[in-house]
């Protein structure tokens, strides 16, 4: 079994995520008391939340990359960056090690592909739903048709984020405007919605709605675990 790289803390709130599932993986895998090898960095978010709203991702790739080196010398075999918004910088954070980094993007890419979906939803920050670093990829790598929901639901999509799930506070009736802002995606003709904000999913879950969920942080976690066996 490989060591696997978790550099998380954006939010710490999703991270717990991401280490619950990749440990129930790997005892799902071997039973008993196993659990996963795993180095885990996780980061001070307030300074790398200014950074992004301040449009200084050089700044924030900086933080990152000096994590993942620590995740390096710890002795992590490879490296999961465990927020989808920070992967604009993944390939700064990628440059500075020797050990592989699974991408977010390209672990929910493969899933779509392989439930033969090509018409797909985005949930995520602003930065991830308008910007090209993540429905650029899944377009042109994947051949996926990504649509984003409009300014409005996207300003109270990324509001949510931050000033809710990221502090750990949930909310019923933000889980019936994020229902909705899913049930309009479907109409405008979406097969299914990528949940493409690794806090999103302490909000809602398939049993909100009938629309195929893809929680990034369920599928980037057990990609780790499949590539740990590899």
């Amino acid at each position: 079994m490989k060591t696997i790289g978790l550099l998380g803390g954006m939010s710490w709130e999703s991270t717990l995520t991401y280490y619950r599932a990749v440990n129930e993986g790997v005892k799902n895998r071997l039973g008993g008391l196993h659990s996963a090898k795993i180095v885990l960095y996780s980061v001070d978010f307030d300074p790398i939340e200014r950074l992004q709203h301040q449009g200084d991702w050089d700044g924030t790739a900086d933080i990152l990359s000096d994590a993942a080196r620590c995740i390096e010398a710890g002795g992590a075999d490879f490296m999961l960056i465990c927020t989808n918004t920070m992967h604009k910088v993944a390939d700064r954070v990628a440059a500075a090690v020797n050990i592989p980094l699974l991408h977010i993007a390209d672990a929910t890419g493969e899933a779509l592909r392989n439930a033969g979906i090509q018409r797909v939803g985005l949930l995520g920050t602003a930065f991830t739903m308008e910007q090209d670093f993540y429905k650029g990829r899944l377009m042109k790598k994947y051949g996926l048709d990504v649509l984003i929901p409009d300014e409005n639901d996207r300003l109270q999509v990324h509001d949510v984020i931050y000033q809710e799930l990221c502090l750990g506070v949930i909310k019923p009736e933000s889980r019936q405007a994020y229902v909705g802002v899913v049930d309009r995606l479907a109409q405008n003709g979406a097969e299914a919605v990528i949940l493409g904000c690794t806090e999103i999913g302490l909000l809602i879950n398939q049993a909100d709605t009938p629309v195929p969920l893809y929680d990034t942080t369920v599928i980037h976690a057990g990609k780790a675990v499949e590539l740990a066996f590899s």
